[in-house]
C-alpha cells in the first residue's frame, strides 16, 4: 500500500521509472562476477528487476519482519545488492550496510548496535566465506531472527535467497511508504567513538542530487560504479544517482582495471564513478581518453584535504567532478575547472547547480570556532553526531549546533575567500574507505603482547597504511584472524622480505 509524499522514497523512485520504459536495461552485472562470487553474472531490465524485487520483498514480509527493522546487509557490487536494498524499501525496512572487509568482531558490534533482526550476504565473495561470517556473528546477536543468502553450498540454516524465482506479493501486506523514515545506516568512527548514522529516503535523494546535478549527468545516463556499497556515499553516487538519472547501471567489483575498461567500451558508459586517485591515475595513463562514449568522471576523495594539491584533470573530453567526503557526516561535490584545476570551495551555502540563481540550496559549509569544517543542510543526520546530553546539560542542549562538525581542519584563504582543508579529524585513522580510531589500534596491538606494534602511516592514495611488527608474524596474523578482525589489521603483520 502506498502513500502519496511530497518527496517519493527510493522505491518509488523506481516504480515511476519501471512504469515509463519496463524493457530498458536496468543493471548490469560485473562481467568477472564467476569469479568474484561464483554465479554468473546477468542483466535485467527494468520489469526483470522489478519481479526479482517484489520475490524478496515477499520474502522479508513472509519471514516476520515487522515495518521498521533493520536489515544488516554485507554483499558485492552485483546486482543483489540493488535489488535487495528496493525490496527491503518495498517492504518498509531499514538497511544496514555493513562492510565487506568487516569479520566477525565488526559485524557482531554493528548489527548489536542496530538491533538488526535480519543478515542478507553472498555465500563467497573473493575465496572469502561470507555466508559462515554472518552465520557466526548471527549466533552472538540475541536480535537476529533470520539469515538468508544468495549463492550455492550456503550453511545449514542460511535460507537461500533468488533473484529469478516469481513470487507474487501480497500488496494489502505492505508498509505504507514514507519519505521521512530511516531509509539506511552506515557506520563511522569519530572523535565521538563508533557510530551507527541513520538517513532518511529524504536524506540520501538530496546527497545524490548534490552530486547529479552538479556533474550534470545526463537523464538516462548508463553508469558505471566501481565503488565498494559500503558507506553512505558510495550508495547515493551509485544507486541514488541512477535512480535520479532514470538509465542503467552497471557495476564493477574492485577493482580490476583491464575489466573496467572492458565494460565502459562494451556497455557504452558515459559516465564512471569511481576513487577520484584511481580516476587520475588511469587519465594520466591516457585509459579514459580511449573510450569515446565516456563523457563523464565522478571521483570520490575519502581524503578531501589532499584535493587541493592534486594533479590537474587532463584535456580528454571527460569532465571530472570532484565529491568531497567527510566520513559518513556529508559532501559536496565541484566540478574541475577548464584548465582542470580543483574548483574554490567557497564557505555558505551552496547550490547544485551553483550557476543557477533559483536551484535549491544543497547544503551549507561553516567555519566552526574550533578551526574545523561543519556541514549543514538536508543530507546532514545532525542529531547522529550530537554528544550525549547530561542531566545537567538539559536546559544547555536547547543550543546544541544545527550543523555536523566534521573534524577536519580547516581555514579561509586570505586571498581567495576559498576554504582550505589542511588535516583530518585527530585521531582517526583512514584506510580507503575505512576509518578506525586510533585507540583500537593500541587495544588490537595490545592483544598480541608487549612485542607486538600497529601503527598507521600517512599514504597519498588512501589517507593511511597500516604496518604492524611482532616477534613472529604468523602467529600475530592467524591470533588476528581468530580475535574476527578484518583482512587490513591482519595483513598489516605480513612478512616483509628485501630482495638481494
Amino acid at each position: 500500500m502506498l502513500q502519496n509524499n511530497p518527496s517519493p522514497t527510493l522505491d518509488e523512485l523506481f516504480d515511476r521509472i519501471r512504469a515509463r520504459q519496463p524493457d530498458q536495461p536496468a543493471l548490469i552485472d560485473p562481467p568477472d562476477k564467476l569469479r568474484v562470487t561464483g554465479q554468473p553474472p546477468r542483466r535485467l531490465t527494468f520489469a526483470q528487476a522489478d519481479r526479482a524485487v517484489s520475490a524478496l520483498a515477499a520474502h522479508f514480509i513472509d519471514a516476520g519482519l515487522p515495518a521498521n527493522s533493520v536489515i544488516a546487509v554485507q554483499l558485492p557490487n552485483t546486482i543483489e545488492l540493488v535489488l535487495t536494498v528496493l525490496a527491503a524499501y518495498r517492504a518498509g525496512l531499514i538497511v544496514a550496510l555493513l562492510p565487506q572487509l568487516w569479520r566477525q568482531a565488526e559485524l557482531t558490534v554493528a548489527i548489536n548496535r542496530t538491533g538488526a533482526r535480519a543478515i542478507v550476504a553472498m555465500g563467497n565473495i573473493d575465496g572469502v566465506d561470507h555466508a559462515d561470517l554472518a552465520m557466526n556473528a548471527a549466533a552472538e546477536v540475541f536480535s537476529v531472527r533470520h539469515v538468508c543468502g544468495f549463492g550455492s553450498n550456503l550453511p545449514e540454516g542460511m535460507v537461500p535467497l533468488e533473484i529469478a524465482v516469481d513470487r507474487k506479493i501480497d500488496n494489502s501486506r505492505l508498509a505504507i511508504q514514507d519519505s521521512r523514515r530511516a531509509a539506511l545506516v552506515t557506520f563511522e568512527a569519530s572523535g565521538s567513538g563508533f557510530l551507527a548514522v541513520p538517513r532518511t529516503h529524504v536524506n540520501l535523494i538530496a546527497a545524490g542530487l548534490a552530486v547529479f546535478l552538479e556533474s550534470e549527468l545526463p537523464q538516462s545516463a548508463t553508469i558505471l560504479s566501481a565503488l565498494a556499497p559500503s558507506s553512505f556515499a558510495g550508495l547515493t553516487s551509485s544507486f541514488v544517482m541512477w535512480l535520479l538519472s532514470g538509465g542503467t547501471l552497471a557495476l564493477h567489483h574492485p577493482f580490476d582495471e583491464d575489466v573496467l575498461a572492458q565494460q565502459i567500451e562494451t556497455e557504452r558508459c558515459d559516465t564512471l564513478v569511481a576513487p577520484a586517485p584511481l580516476a587520475l591515475r588511469m587519465a594520466e595513463a591516457g585509459v579514459l581518453s580511449s573510450m569515446p562514449s565516456l563523457r563523464h568522471v565522478v571521483g570520490l576523495w575519502r581524503v578531501p584535504e589532499q584535493v587541493g594539491s592534486s594533479a590537474l584533470w587532463p584535456d580528454n573530453g571527460c569532465q571530472m567532478t570532484d565529491v568531497y567526503l567527510f566520513g559518513e557526516g556529508g559532501l559536496f561535490a565541484a566540478r574541475r575547472a577548464e584548465d582542470g584545476s580543483p574548483a574554490p570551495i567557497m564557505p555558505g551555502p551552496y547550490r547544485a547547480p551553483p550557476q543557477v540563481p533559483i536551484s535549491s540550496t544543497a547544503g551549507e559549509i561553516v567555519l566552526t570556532p574550533n578551526g574545523t569544517l561543519g556541514l549543514r543542510g538536508p543530507m546532514v543526520p545532525v542529531a547522529a553526531y550530537a554528544p550525549s546530553e547530561r542531566p545537567s546539560d538539559a536546559l544547555g542542549s536547547l543550543s546544541q549546533p544545527d550543523f555536523v562538525d566534521t573534524g577536519y581542519a580547516a581555514r579561509i584563504d586570505r586571498a581567495t575567500g576559498a576554504i582550505a582543508i589542511t588535516a583530518p579529524p585527530a585521531g582517526v585513522m583512514a584506510v580507503g574507505g575505512y576509518r578506525f580510531l586510533e585507540p583500537d589500534l593500541q587495544e588490537w596491538a595490545r592483544r598480541l603482547g608487549p612485542s607486538a606494534m600497529l601503527t598507521a602511516l600517512p599514504d597519498r592514495l588512501s589517507g593511511h597504511r597500516l604496518a604492524g611488527r611482532a616477534s613472529d608474524n604468523t602467529r600475530a596474523r592467524e591470533a588476528l584472524t581468530e580475535l574476527g578482525l578484518n583482512p587490513l589489521m591482519v595483513e598489516a603483520f605480513r612478512d616483509r622480505r628485501v630482495a638481494d
